[in-house]
């Protein structure tokens, strides 16, 4: 039977498309597109749409391109009414729609989830699903098989569920989920952008306003499906239960996370030390923190370790580094003289603060001369200290040659001991 009406469909179709108002439609189809795409690319070139959800990267390639057409199409179905058999846009309504489903799926997870692996996998499905469902909706199929699954059911305590049932809530929880994705990631863009030092407090509010959004949109899923939310509480108490005993690492380092981000102990942008690694904090996510080396090398920390292990920020309440360098001259040098030229001398590097000014120490008589240590602040560790530190130096070194003073190096004195005559 379903084979019959399939043909039938078919053989209707392609009658209506033989017709002479056919042509007419064909014709309106192409126009709306051909507006959507002027549309998009008007719009494209005066925002910043990189990357975007509604223009992607190349401005048709975004979500908005199938909604306007979408809309163009059925405005200009509607206008028609029954003046033409409308055949065309009995395909081009479905295949619109596919499109739609499938760019707005695609460039959600992209968005949510940039660096996943996954998302090709993901990608190739919903495109497949989409169009064999967009198949099986002009042939007619989609209706009968609809209602041949609905008859497969099963009962589960006191709700009886079926194959059709089952198939509409997990469509129904995907389209609720990447919806939900799609707001909460404007949200977080718009929490984060222009943030400067309240940055990780945003991060945190971002990162709660999503998982408030998941749990609220799972739930809306669910109840529109059918399925009695009173039922999940027993299941619930025990996931919690095993949750509590099982999970209690990944857990601990959610709780972390956001203790972290609201007591603001360690913050996007400061230069820590943790487990003997030193870096920049590049983010604060809701189970670990990315911590990059100055050498590009990055570590990912659990949170829980940020909270019960001795953490070093260098640039919690000030974001000022000292440092110091070592050099030598030789006994009988002119220190009250040569002690002002080499702070002006330090003073004078790029990077080098002058407050608090270059301090200039004696500080110790060596075997080879009379030490001195040279200390001063910097405001940016985070672009480096060795390169810092080897300017200071050289700024020492071209001091000390246009003075004359000698750098004292280690000599030795070989005394010979003088042969008895034979």
């Amino acid at each position: 039977m379903v084979r019959a009406t399939t043909a039938e469909r078919l053989g209707q179709i392609f009658d209506s498309l033989r017709a002479p108002g056919a042509l007419v439609e064909l014709g309106i189809i192409v126009l709306c597109l051909a507006l959507a795409w002027a549309l998009v690319r008007q719009i494209a070139s005066r925002v910043e749409h990189k990357g975007s959800i509604w223009l992607g990267s190349r401005g048709v390639d975004g979500v908005l391109f199938p909604v306007l057409a979408l809309c163009f199409a059925l405005a200009g179905e509607w206008i028609l009414g029954d003046a033409v058999p409308r055949a065309v846009f009995q395909l081009a309504v479905p295949v619109l729609l596919s499109l739609l489903l499938i760019r707005l799926t695609v460039r959600v997870l992209q968005q949510a989830f940039p660096q996943s692996g996954v998302m090709r996998v993901v990608e190739r499905s919903v495109s497949w699903v989409a169009w064999i469902g967009a198949v099986l909706w002009i042939t007619g199929v989609l209706p009968l098989l609809m209602a041949e699954l609905d008859q497969i059911q099963w009962k589960v305590g006191s709700v009886r569920l079926s194959v059709g049932s089952v198939i509409e809530a997990v469509f129904n929880t995907s389209i609720v989920l990447v919806l939900t994705l799609w707001i909460s990631q404007v949200l977080e863009q718009r929490l984060l952008k222009g943030a400067g030092d309240n940055l990780s407090v945003r991060k945190m509010a971002a990162n709660l306003l999503r998982s408030v959004l998941l749990f609220v949109g799972l739930m809306v899923a669910l109840s529109a499906a059918g399925i009695d939310l009173t039922a999940l509480g027993v299941l619930g108490g025990a996931i919690g239960v095993g949750l509590g005993f099982g999970l209690q690492k990944l857990a601990s380092n959610y709780v972390s996370g956001f203790v972290i981000l609201a007591e603001r102990s360690v913050r996007i942008g400061d230069m820590v030390t943790v487990d003997g690694f030193a870096g920049r904090i590049t983010d604060i996510n809701t189970r670990y923190t990315v911590i990059r080396a100055l050498d590009g090398r990055e570590s990912i920390v659990p949170n829980e370790m940020m909270i019960v292990q001795r953490v070093e920020n260098a640039s919690l309440a000030d974001t000022r580094v000292w440092l110091s360098t070592v050099v030598q001259v030789a006994y009988g040098t002119d220190l009250d003289r040569l002690m002002p030229l080499i702070s002006a001398a330090v003073a004078a590097v790029p990077r080098v603060l002058a407050d608090a000014a270059p301090s200039v120490q004696l500080s110790s008589f060596a075997a080879d001369g009379l030490e001195l240590t040279i200390g001063f602040w910097i405001g940016d560790p985070h672009n480096g200290q060795g390169n810092v530190r080897s300017a200071v130096n050289l700024a020492l070194l071209r001091l000390l040659n246009a003075e004359g003073v000698e750098i004292p190096f280690p000599q030795r004195v070989v005394h010979q001991v003088a042969q008895p005559p034979a």
